[in-house]
């Protein structure tokens, strides 16, 4: 704590002068910064390169049929990298195909340890799109108590909140193993209990998050809460959050889930085709209770290949050198991706990972970068703001250690030492303070004031004339003209990669301002988009930002507009609410342009059922639902 302090309360200050008042940099909450900045021009700088994959559809004597994938050519791996190279491989792909290799063996899936700090942040953001700091104050209801029953006795339903251990009682154990024999059988119970690594990092005060008593399923718990006196809504969250606690930590205790996996190689001559398939034959935890994982392509590195999955299918029984008909050739373009943006769950694990931090201040984090504009979130995902990376650079270049990754975990291994009474924590403070004063003081010297900075520019203001120049204001960069105050026209711009500013031209809109009846366009405000007069500043009208949907609600004339509420979640409802004709109309579900296919309606809502994590269209007048393809 008085490490962080000591970084916080020297270089928030700095940045308050050089950059902008209420901003703030850590030890900890830089490094995220610097890691979802860096990761955002990795993305930037990244070359997609095509591939293809090659498959057939091959037919056995009793006409089974199953799809072989291009592996190797010439024993080496297959990389097709070209059109050209593709088809002339189809064309030896025709003919003649002998079974080369037939490989089966038993595969065990183990069950997930149960939850600590981290990890329930993590399957939350995945399963529940929780944020952390939702997760954690969840958690701390569902552990403080909630009034069950009759008489509203305060019950505490989990273990505390904060953790980093897996470890487990005794008593815990034997609840858990009692509770899986009675309700799934023997063959669902190991031979002894389950037991976790746990990291040598942790600190272990706290057994793993857990329910104080087994015996209270899910489902009695959602009826106690959803009857208590808690708000709906949050009762469903509880609910929820209680749910996964109770069946990560039950199916901990049960056996592995355990599948029949086949490997068959196919040959055409130099060519080696795969073909895989598992079947489950003992279901074990999966029963109750499976982690919900991200995508391969969420894990695969930036440029590799992302394979064909495999499948859970079931391959024929196919033999050594029996020869399969060929039914069809395929070929399918590919490009390969850049890494994916950190999601707050992501973040968290490369967090986790690479030792940085301690999983009761990632909630916290997350909320600190995203509350000082750092990051946006696009789509779920991180996306650094201009802010994030000005103070990002910044920081690098006059503190490269304070924000190195590497750095900060070592710093939290000396902190366990200090913890474990190897490492005297004056010592370390002090040699800290020795060498990072001395670069504070030089910074405020040496850096840039980016508060002050004036880039000029070639592009003429349109108003009076004069040049516009680049400056920095508390919402990032824009263009404003070098007259100022005389004149104070401001414009929006882009910088390409070679350097070159252009003007951003403002969407134009039919709707007359209601203030001067001059036109409007398209503004951007941290509510969101709307739209402004285009005599600002002189005439400051503005009118909400309509979708091009009509207002779902029977006689009412109005239009969908999308807002934002005060914690930035993004919500749609009726452009009337408000007027002399009000509408109440309001909803989390996006409109999304697809045509009712019963009747005729122009848009559909896409909603989010997050306890199967699956998404349907609904259609607002006649109820008509399908799932949601993408």
């Amino acid at each position: 704590r008085v490490l962080d302090r000591l970084v916080g309360y020297e270089l928030s200050p700095l940045l308050w002068k050089k950059v902008g008042r209420g901003l703030s940099a850590g030890r900890v909450q830089s490094v995220a910064v610097r890691l979802v900045v860096e990761r955002e021009r990795e993305i930037q700088r990244f070359v997609p390169q095509e591939y293809w994959n090659l498959s057939v559809l091959l037919e056995t004597a009793k006409k089974e049929r199953f799809t072989a994938v291009l592996s190797r050519i010439d024993g080496k791996k297959a990389t097709v990298r070209d059109e050209e190279t593709a088809r002339g491989l189809c064309d030896e792909l025709n003919g003649e195909y002998r079974i080369a290799t037939v490989t089966q063996k038993v595969q065990k899936k183990f069950p997930a340890p149960p939850f600590i700090t981290s990890t329930l942040q993590q399957e939350a953001s995945r399963r529940y799109h929780f944020p952390a700091q939702k997760t954690m104050s969840l958690a701390q209801k569902l552990y403080e108590g909630i009034e069950l029953g009759k008489d509203k006795e305060l019950t505490g339903l989990i273990t505390y909140m904060r953790t980093d251990s897996t470890r487990l009682s005794e008593d815990s154990l034997t609840e858990a193993r009692e509770y899986i024999g009675q309700r799934f059988g023997g063959e669902f119970l190991p031979a002894k209990a389950n037991v976790y690594k746990t990291k040598s990092t942790a600190q272990d005060a706290h057994e793993a998050i857990r329910p104080t008593d087994v015996a209270r399923t899910p489902e009695q718990v959602e009826q106690l809460i959803l009857s208590s006196n808690t708000n709906r809504t949050d009762a469903r969250n509880l609910a929820r959050l209680y749910e996964v606690i109770w069946k990560r930590f039950v199916a901990s205790q049960m056996n592995p889930a355990i599948f029949d996996a086949t490997v068959v190689e196919t040959e055409r001559g130099r060519l080696t085709l795969r073909s895989s398939g598992s079947v489950q034959r003992f279901a074990g935890f999966t029963v109750l209770y499976e982690e919900n994982r991200e995508k391969e392509a969420e894990k695969a590195s930036a440029g590799e290949e992302t394979p064909d999955p495999e499948g859970d299918n079931q391959l024929p029984d196919l033999k050594v050198d029996e020869r399969p008909g060929l039914v069809s050739v395929n070929r399918e373009q590919r490009f390969t991706q850049p890494p994916p943006r950190f999601s707050e769950a992501t973040l968290i694990r490369e967090l986790e990972e690479k030792g940085i931090g301690r999983p009761s201040t990632y909630a916290t984090i997350m909320t600190t970068i995203a509350n000082r504009k750092y990051i946006e979130r696009a789509a779920g995902r991180f996306v650094p703001t201009e802010l994030g990376e000005i103070v990002t650079d910044l920081l690098v270049t006059a503190f490269p250690e304070v924000v190195n990754v590497e750095f900060t975990a070592d710093m939290e291994k000396n902190l366990d030492g200090v913890e474990e009474d190897q490492i005297q924590w004056r010592k370390l403070i002090g040699d800290f303070y020795t060498t990072f004063h001395p670069v504070v003081v030089s910074a405020e010297r040496d850096l840039p004031n980016i508060r002050s900075k004036i880039e000029p520019t070639d592009i003429p203001c349109d108003k009076c004339g004069g040049n516009m120049v680049i400056r920095w204001g508390s919402n990032g960069s824009f263009l404003a003209c070098s007259n100022y105050p005389d004149c104070k026209n401001t414009r929006e711009y882009r910088k390409e990669a070679n350097g070159k500013v252009s003007v951003v031209e403002p969407e134009k809109r039919d709707e007359k301002c209601p203030l001067c009846a001059s036109g409007m366009i398209v503004r951007q405000s941290k509510f969101g988009p709307f739209l402004g007069c285009t005599r600002y500043p002189e005439c400051k009208g503005t009118l909400p930002l309509t979708l091009p949907y009509k207002c779902p609600k029977p006689d009412c004339k109005g239009m969908l507009v999308e807002k934002r509420g005060k914690k930035g979640k993004v919500f749609f409802g009726c452009s009337n609410y408000g007027t002399a004709t009000p509408c109440d109309f309001v909803t989390w579900d996006r409109p999304m342009k697809e045509t009712c296919p019963q009747c005729g309606n122009d848009y559909l809502f896409l909603k989010s059922t997050l306890r199967r994590a699956r998404k349907t269209l609904v259609c607002p007048k006649c109820n008509f639902t399908k799932n949601a393809e993408n």
